[in-house]
């Protein structure tokens, strides 16, 4: 078993591999940009940074990887990918099966956002091994993070779902409880480091 999974990870983290990750996290990452233009168009330019979530998260997944690539960590972006990432993943799944319930029925682009959201979620945690990032990186990711949330759901920057903006209150609700379990697994995998190196040392 233990072989098994070393052979998975000897895949994923080689170079070829992560070049590959790179251009499909920078595809997304592009094609996500796009995807929110017509809400960049109606909103405020002092708000542009906090509207496209997903694909801000993904951004600071791609350049983790360059980092990697280059032999570098950027430990402060790396903490912002993980806790983005799974974050922004798993809302907008349950954003799109949400969707579902309210309509009965779901496209099937919103099928395609759903995997594509899901597997973010899921590489984020699945390299974590190469983070880098220290409690102070953290902290200043779930600042960003939790004021994220502050402007979406006080100043009304939210992604617009239409079917769902008149459960806002409670989406924001669950948002904020999701950022915190996000804060908290990147410290949970800190302090999971940081006992390793003792270990080791």
């Amino acid at each position: 078993m233990i072989s098994i999974v070393n052979r998975i990870w000897f895949l994923l983290s080689h170079r070829s591999f992560l070049w590959i990750l790179l251009f499909v996290n920078l595809i997304g990452t592009v094609y996500g940009y796009d995807w929110y233009m017509w809400q960049l168009e109606i909103t405020e330019p002092k708000f542009w940074i906090f509207v496209p979530d997903s694909p801000t998260a993904s951004l600071f997944f791609t350049l983790a990887i360059i980092g990697w690539l280059i032999g570098k960590n950027f430990k402060l972006i790396e903490a912002l990918a993980l806790i983005t990432l799974v974050k922004y993943g798993l809302w907008a799944v349950v954003m799109n099966l949400l969707t579902m319930l309210e309509n009965g029925y779901l496209d099937r682009v919103g099928w395609m956002l759903i995997g594509s959201h899901f597997a973010m979620a899921v590489q984020a945690v699945l390299y974590s091994p190469l983070y880098k990032f220290r409690f102070r990186h953290i902290v200043i990711a779930g600042i960003w993070t939790l004021h994220n949330d502050v402007i979406d759901y006080v100043f009304g920057q939210m992604p617009i779902y239409h079917d769902l903006m008149k459960h806002m209150q409670q989406i924001g609700y669950f948002t904020f409880w999701l950022s915190i379990a996000c804060i908290a697994l990147a410290y949970a995998l800190w302090v999971k480091r940081k006992k390793r190196e003792k270990v080791i040392v």
